[in-house]
């Protein structure tokens, strides 16, 4: 007989919606608990029946913030146009701080933080919010120390996180907390794949698993391998670009990005290749040549190894219709 590992009962997290709710700030972090599994959510508004978001998307509601029973993990707080009147209305205000005193954390996305400032639980701590509004914030809850640039914030037991896809990296950074890296990422992969991201964007995936290295010398060398991976990246190349020997940035490059830096390039050519298949109609082999692969053979068998399809049917799956 097998020994029988009792399967942990599922973290009660505790949303709390409001009408003028951002409904991404919302479907982001519930489809990351989702996809993570463990969790078990329960949506909370000021009142019974749907709220509605500022898009005219209608949520349903399990329960009213007076109602919430039982005991609370996690205390989440959306953001949205209605993140105001939530403020104004000290119901509201009085529910949260009394469920955040429940809770065995609490976090807001957004503008979500408003409502956790007005019910004094970001005095004295660093906090953030979405960048249009971090002076407001500042400027209207004097004892909350504002900090304007990260995707998110947590001190002690308190996260907030600036405007909606950073709720998803705030829900990916709460499963990591729980659960461990290696959770938060295959939870990170899974959605990241199917999430269309327009080309522009710096906070792909390659960079979405690794960390940014704390000195500039290796940042600059991970941003020159997402802007050019068609370039030699070997690991003498990139010692030479860095000025480093090769074992010490081996060492360096690792300990700060939490990978190999040969890792990473693959990883940065991956995510360059899967952008060229969703865009343009070049022919693979041509997609292999730019994206540094050098041949379509070699791109296959990397596509199969890290993406789980070949490059062809991919495309076949996510080409854009824009391109």
């Amino acid at each position: 007989m097998g020994h029988h590992h009792p399967v942990p009962a599922p973290r009660p997290v505790v949303v709390v919606a409001y009408d003028a709710l951002n409904s991404l700030d919302l479907s982001g972090p519930v489809e990351v608990f989702h996809t993570a599994g463990g969790y078990d959510l329960t949506i909370a508004a000021p009142h019974p029946g749907p709220v509605t978001s500022t898009s005219g998307l209608r949520v349903a509601v399990d329960t009213t913030l007076a109602e919430v029973c039982g005991p609370i993990d996690t205390l989440l707080v959306v953001g949205g146009e209605g993140a105001r009147a939530a403020v104004a209305d000290p119901d509201v205000v009085a529910a949260v701080r009394r469920l955040s005193g429940r809770a065995r954390r609490t976090a807001s996305v957004c503008s979500g933080a408003f409502v956790l400032a007005a019910a004094g639980l970001l005095d004295g701590r660093r906090a953030t919010t979405h960048w249009s509004v971090c002076d407001l914030l500042a400027a209207t809850f004097p004892a909350v120390d504002v900090a304007a640039d990260p995707i998110y914030v947590r001190d002690g037991d308190i996260w907030t996180s600036a405007g909606v896809t950073a709720g998803m990296d705030l829900a990916l950074a709460l499963v990591e907390d729980d659960r461990g890296r290696d959770v938060a990422l295959a939870v990170a992969r899974q959605l990241v794949l199917f999430l269309h991201r327009p080309g522009n964007q710096r906070q792909f995936s390659a960079q979405l698993d690794a960390q940014l290295a704390d000195r500039d010398a290796l940042r600059d060398l991970q941003a020159h391998i997402v802007d050019h991976p068609e370039d030699d990246l070997t690991v003498a190349a990139l010692a030479r670009r860095a000025g480093l020997s090769e074992r010490h940035l081996a060492r360096c490059f690792t300990d700060e990005v939490g990978v190999t830096p040969a890792r990473y390039v693959e990883r940065a050519r991956v995510e360059a290749a899967r952008r060229r298949l969703e865009d343009t109609d070049d022919a693979v082999a041509v997609v292999a040549a730019t994206c540094g692969f050098g041949t379509a053979e070699t791109l296959r068998r990397t596509f199969l190894r890290a993406v789980r399809t070949t490059p062809t049917e991919y495309r076949r799956r996510f080409r854009t219709a824009s391109a």
